[in-house]
């Protein structure tokens, strides 16, 4: 899915002319972290982004932004990358809003983290109903292909996976698929040396340790 549509150009950069007084009225206004700085209107030359926390204790409030370009960050997407690609440069930047710009360098406007992550919201894995299970191996061991293997061998459908931590000895894996017989999955991944991190009520597996516990502890307690 593109996420070029997604471009926006809602309020308009600010330039190194742009009062101080201007910038934070924005910022009150709004619940952005950061916004682009222009050289100018003219040549949509992108300085880099000023953040809210940054204004805080500036004096002399009437003066130009300009006066200030210590303070500018630069970050930006270009308009050809992915929404994974996306995501990580507003994760590394702790930042709601990205600049995009062309392959000229050309700022083009920003892309909104919420927009973002609505998109993220449509796609399968995260809109199609399915069973998630996150399941844990050692890092060394652990494949893709031996993942999607197990669950479609299962008759399931693969909506998704992704890798949700990583430790030097092992890998937490969490995948998303459609299917009726979760237990099956689950003892077929028990027999590949998955660790099944997730509980889920249909793993028999489970169910027949808590009865064994239930009957150990009745029998203690006679």
């Amino acid at each position: 899915m593109e996420a070029t549509p997604y471009i926006l150009n809602e309020f308009k950069a600010f330039t190194l002319n742009s009062s101080i007084d201007e910038i934070q009225a924005f910022f009150n206004e709004t619940t952005y972290t950061h916004f682009p700085i222009l050289k100018n209107k003219e040549t949509k030359q992108l300085l880099g982004l000023i953040a809210k926390d940054d204004l805080i204790d500036l004096e002399n409030t009437n003066k130009e932004i300009g006066n200030h370009q210590y303070l500018f960050n630069l970050f930006y997407a270009s308009d050809t990358l992915s929404l994974v690609e996306i995501i990580a440069i507003f994760s590394s930047n702790y930042s709601n809003v990205i600049p995009v710009i062309n392959h000229k360098k050309e700022y083009l406007g920003y892309y909104d983290l919420l927009d973002i992550l609505q998109i993220y919201n449509q796609t399968p894995f995260l809109s199609t109903e399915g069973v998630v299970l996150l399941i844990e191996k050692e890092i060394i061991d652990y494949s893709f292909s031996e993942i999607c293997q197990i669950i479609e061998s299962n008759g399931a459908k693969m909506l998704g996976v992704f890798v949700f931590e990583i430790s030097p000895a092992t890998a937490k894996i969490m995948v998303k698929f459609s299917t009726m017989d979760v237990n099956e999955i689950i003892q077929s991944f028990r027999r590949y040396n998955y660790n099944i991190i997730t509980n889920h009520k249909e793993d028999a597996f489970l169910e027949e340790l808590i009865d064994r516990t239930n009957y150990l502890q009745k029998y203690l307690n006679i």
